[in-house]
């Protein structure tokens, strides 16, 4: 962000706070710009931040700071005896917002959710492919499309979900962002008016908050909406200071520009710490950070070398400089406090010797290749730069030449997705649902191969282990498939595994009734400020 943007949304936050005590305005220093605001297209928790949390809502929803599942715009929900049919029973009297882009003439009801997911599960759906580059990230990465057989009306305010096959996170996934529910009769008056492109630009949801604007990369505008199901939120007005130097935030915070600021740098947190101004929560981040290599790519499609290149890797090294304490190695592509993690799996050691000589021995001593460096700071890796910067050092001592690139975030979650795309790629993930199956299926799995799989990786006997945990309910017997499926991931090393963190989360000590998300999401609906 250029100073001169960053000032614009320091001011404009500046005057917000400043405004009469009557109306309650909440500044978040976000670390980033949403690629849009329709969710079900995005997989990055910076775009689900600004989009599906405070604008819309799902059908079932995560209660604020856990992982439990409780009613949403579905009052109440039942399951047949075979696990194949879903049925929701629907909210009355749920209003969309009203703006002055939009007023609508009916509540909620069946005819939204069919739109919602008819438009990501058929190709042939007008809204299909309603914006340049329309990609269904989750849904298809979850591979939604074979799963669903068919999404029935049964009245106006029930509907079923017909499943081809068992699948034992469904409901815990319909409350994931990609499922938030859109408005068909906005969609309606946005296709005749040949406008589709504002249901990604200007949206209208049932959320607690209502979208008012947007300056790219400076500064987007909510106010409370007042007709919201759980009634409105204490907050009138909230406002995303785009802000994107971890630094900067941080001292936007203390300067009591902005009430809530994320990801903090490390060696910020003692004197964020003692602030008396400032509360810094914390609790271990359900993520995990890594190196995803393009398994669709020679060398890089040969098992042997990305296990030699994971040997290079001074993971402890990463853990003391980029993390400072925050942080803890990772082995395993799920993080430790998430069922099913495989404690008996044993690390690739740090052996540089070792590596040189196993590529080599592979034909790939002398090999030239990328790391891409995420522009952004993420719970999972506080500093890719530098995490790029130690890599590249690691690598060229076993003789592999490596350059680091990096984009804007939004062109880089894009570009990552090819099948082509050069060498190894910086990424994270934090669970969307709590659910070992969010991060095995959806990271790992032959359906994510062109979205939410950056290692491009399909291999049988792994896929065999996550789709037969998927159609048990038997909890034990889903632990035993994934405890197998990560020996599988291990032994393959499509990723190299780098770190789990510790999330902090440092607000005004103004701020009430926050709760830090286990799922990594920001969410101000019943948050207060002290007046």
């Amino acid at each position: 962000m250029t100073m001169k943007k960053i000032l614009a949304a320091t001011a404009l936050a500046g005057a917000l706070m400043a405004s009469p005590v009557s109306a309650k305005t909440l500044v978040y220093c976000s670390e980033g710009s949403p690629e849009g605001f329709d969710p079900a297209l995005y997989t990055a928790g910076t775009t689900f931040n600004a989009s599906s949390r405070p604008i819309y809502n799902r059908l079932v929803e995560f209660d604020r700071g856990t992982t439990n599942v409780i009613p949403g715009l579905a009052e109440s929900w039942s399951v047949s005896e075979d696990g194949l049919e879903y049925t929701f029973k629907l909210r009355p009297g749920v209003k969309f917002h009203t703006t002055d882009y939009y007023t609508p003439t009916r509540d909620f009801n069946a005819d939204d959710v069919l739109f919602t997911f008819n438009r990501q599960r058929d190709a042939d759906h007008p809204w299909n492919k309603y914006t340049e580059g329309t990609a269904w990230e989750y849904f298809d990465g979850m591979d939604m499309p074979n799963l669903i057989k068919d999404i029935v009306k049964v009245d106006d305010m029930t509907v079923t979900f017909v499943l081809n096959k068992p699948e034992a996170p469904m409901v815990a996934n319909l409350a994931m962002d990609f499922a938030s529910i859109v408005s068909k009769e906005y969609a309606d008056k946005l296709e005749a008016e040949s406008k589709q492109g504002d249901l990604n630009q200007a949206p209208i949801g049932t959320g607690p908050f209502q979208f008012v604007a947007y300056q790219k990369d400076a500064v987007i505008r909510y106010k409370a909406n007042p007709d919201f199901y759980n009634g409105k939120t204490p907050i009138d007005n909230l406002i995303f200071a785009i802000t994107t130097d971890n630094a900067v935030r941080m001292q936007k915070l203390t300067a009591g520009e902005c009430h809530v600021a994320p990801y903090p740098n490390p060696a910020d947190l003692p004197g964020l710490q003692a602030d008396p101004n400032i509360n810094v929560m914390e609790q271990e981040g359900l993520n995990v950070g890594y190196l995803a290599y393009n398994t669709t790519v020679a060398p890089f499609d040969n098992p042997k070398v990305r296990k030699a290149l994971n040997m290079a890797i001074n993971k402890q090294a990463i853990i003391d400089a980029v993390f400072q304490g925050s942080g803890k190695i990772a082995k395993n592509p799920i993080p430790p406090t998430m069922w099913s993690y495989n404690t008996a799996i044993t690390d690739d050691p740090y052996d540089p010797v070792a590596a040189k000589k196993m590529l080599e021995d592979e034909g790939a001593g002398g090999l030239k290749m990328k790391i891409w460096a995420m522009p952004v700071a993420r719970p999972y890796n506080p500093n890719a730069r530098r995490m790029a910067e130690l890599i590249q050092a690691d690598f060229k001592g076993i003789g592999v030449d490596a350059e680091i690139v990096s984009y804007e975030w939004g062109e880089y979650l894009k570009l990552s997705r090819a099948l082509d795309r050069d060498g190894a790629i910086l990424l994270g993930w934090t669970g969307d649902n709590g659910d070992p199956d969010n991060f095995l299926a959806v990271l790992l799995g032959c359906a994510g191969r062109e979205n939410s799989n950056r290692a491009q990786w399909c291999y049988e006997p792994f896929e065999e282990k996550i789709l037969a945990a998927k159609v048990t309910s038997d909890k034990g017997e889903r632990t035993k498939l994934y405890e197998e499926a990560q020996v599988i991931f291990k032994e393959q090393a499509p990723w190299a595994t780098i770190a789990h963190s510790v999330v902090f989360m440092p607000m005004s000590n103004k701020v009430m009734n926050y709760k830090m998300d286990p799922l990594g999401s920001h969410r101000f609906d019943g948050v207060d400020i002290a007046e």
